[in-house]
């Protein structure tokens, strides 16, 4: 080995093993880890790591890219965090199977389930596609930044089967089950990388209609698993209130020993259900017990809405004066509300009715943080709206409003809808120590409007690993490898997620003293000019995608290396 693509050398590695991080270089050749230790073969590109961690790219298990990676060439703000890998389709929305009769309602479903701006899809995607298959030969046509892999949708192929009687919930024939079926092993066959679905009243269409699979029959879930059963191969993707409990676990767990594929489901801490996640965890273990792959896919940190006035929603959304001028431009609305009299008129009045939720939201200032900068993602009771305005003797409308408007009216305000319940994060770090449960739920690609949470994995660094100060902190190897291996075997992707001889080559290079979040900000780049959260960081020095380096110090190179990953990876015959 006289010369290789790339030496990185000196660095602190963390291999994704879980193995205590140690001194080694690493020698990568045509998009593959080649050498591992001591190397004394130059490097065509010498990247010195001195002093810096040296990790697997993340591989991302729950994001919403299905849209942006027809358009986009880069997958971010997934892949400025350091992510290799994203896996999409999640939560039974998606663009594939479709008839041209159905693209809107398509779009339709995922702005309102994703928060995807419609106008944006409707501008952006080609529909060059009406097949699963032909949708992955569109993504495959197309060079980008990292790695994607797609999920078949259950509501677009319940849409595509059934037309309007899908679209409506409506029961499906034994026939429409039997094309469903076949369509899930055609789509696995062709490189789904699994099937996804949702059963939860929260998703709701941009008409506020439930998802199309809302209430979809058991008979049909079952003929679903058996279409993977016949493929051989594919991951099961559940979201679901788990209301009725007994019978959603009974449900999930017949699926997995019908179908003999893994099952992973959402789990959050919910403020209205705030003990449900241990009864879950109670079922995952006891399923684990019996050697039955299922696994609940969990968040390090609160799943927060980002309230302002670039955004979907904040707390005088539905105040008379406020709806007045909301259609205005930022700076026009920002200098409108700074007036004195507009500003004693809005705070004067009541919420108008009929919005439940955001005048509920609006009114929970015990919940509702300053981010601040850095950001703060497990900020103390005494540090909310509610308390500030305790102390000071504030109406807290009046704090809202000052930080609203601040900064041209770009600041944001965080408020933690799941997840912290006791305001820490005591109960998430107990769901993440579980061995039967999978770092998820970053949504990137999704929530645009509201939700930043894209930012996860270096979150996980961050926080859980070297800030942490209300509770215990986490171990670096165990996070490294719960968001690399860990989720890289969960799907199937068995070539990736370790620095090892063999595997592919998707590498970090972190400066983990000087990692550091930058608080969410609103950009104006879907297509159409729509909006969307992005959020960077400083500290990742280099990061390598398929043996080529893509970012250095936060800045694209240009290098366009990801693939489409078509199905389920071998590891590789080094290993």
């Amino acid at each position: 080995m006289a010369e290789v693509d790339i030496v990185i050398r000196g660095g602190t590695l963390v291999d994704g093993t879980g193995s205590a991080p140690r001194k080694a270089d690493v020698a990568i050749d045509k998009g593959v880890i080649v050498g591992v230790g001591e190397i004394s073969a130059k490097g065509r590109e010498e990247i010195d790591a001195s002093g810096l961690l040296v990790t697997p790219g993340w591989v991302d298990i729950h994001t919403h890219y299905d849209g942006q990676a027809t358009w986009d060439e880069r997958m971010t703000p997934s892949s400025i965090h350091g992510t290799t890998t994203v896996v999409m389709g999640n939560c039974g929305v998606g663009f594939a199977p479709v008839r041209k009769t159905d693209h809107d309602t398509l779009i339709r479903l995922m702005e309102g389930v994703e928060d995807i701006p419609g106008a944006a899809l409707h501008e952006g995607l080609s529909w060059n596609w009406e097949s699963f298959g032909e949708y992955l030969d569109q993504l495959e046509s197309r060079p980008r930044d990292i790695d994607v892999a797609a999920q078949i949708p259950h509501g677009a192929l319940r849409v595509y089967v059934m037309g309007e009687r899908g679209a409506n919930r409506e029961p499906a024939t034994d026939a429409e089950i039997a094309e469903m079926k076949a369509l899930v092993r055609e789509a696995i066959k062709a490189g789904a990388l699994g099937f996804s679905t949702t059963r939860t009243m929260v998703h709701r269409t941009a008409d506020g209609d439930l998802t199309p699979t809302v209430g979809a029959a058991d008979a049909e879930m079952v003929a679903i698993a058996e279409g993977l059963k016949e493929a051989g191969t594919g991951v099961l993707q559940w979201v679901s209130d788990f209301k009725e409990i007994d019978h959603e676990f009974n449900l999930i767990t017949h699926l997995v020993e019908l179908s003999g594929r893994p099952l992973s489901f959402s789990m959050v801490q919910a403020d209205v259900w705030p003990d449900q996640w241990r009864d879950l965890t109670s079922r995952l273990d006891a399923a684990a017990a019996k050697g039955l792959p299922i696994k609940a896919q969990v968040q390090g940190r609160p799943v927060g809405l980002m309230l302002g006035l670039q955004g979907s929603v904040h707390p005088f959304v539905t105040r008379p004066s406020y709806a007045a001028i909301a259609h205005l431009p930022l700076a026009e609305r920002v200098a409108k509300m700074l007036e004195p009299a507009f500003r004693e008129k809005l705070l004067s009045e009541a919420p108008e009715a009929g919005h439940p939720f955001v005048n509920s939201l609006a009114g929970a200032y015990h919940k509702m943080f300053d981010l601040g900068n850095p950001p703060n993602y497990e900020p103390a009771p005494e540090k909310s709206i509610g308390a500030r305005a305790r102390a000071s003797g504030q109406n807290p409308d009046e704090i809202v409003y000052d930080i609203l408007t601040a900064n041209g009216g770009t600041g944001f305000l965080f408020f933690p809808l799941h997840n912290y319940t006791d305001f820490n994060l005591d109960n998430t770090l107990t769901m993440m120590r579980n061995p039967n449960t999978l770092f998820g739920l970053s949504d990137g690609g999704a929530h645009v409007g509201a939700i930043c949470d894209v930012s996860v994995p270096t979150y996980m660094l961050t926080h859980w690993c070297r800030d942490r100060s209300r509770g215990e902190r986490l171990d670096l190897p165990f996070v490294i490898k719960s968001q690399t291996h860990d989720t890289a075997q969960a799907m199937g992707l068995l070539d990736r997620g370790l620095i090892a001889p063999g595997y592919k080559a998707d590498v970090n290079v972190i400066d983990f003293e000087h990692l550091q979040l930058r608080p969410p900000h609103m950009v104006y780049d879907l297509p159409s000019g729509a909006r969307r959260l992005m959020q960077e960081a400083d500290g990742y020095v280099v990061t390598i995608a398929s043996g080529e380096v893509i970012y250095r110090n936060g800045e694209p190179t240009g290098a366009l290396p990801g693939k489409l990953v078509r199905g389920a990876k071998s590891a590789p015959a080094a290993a």
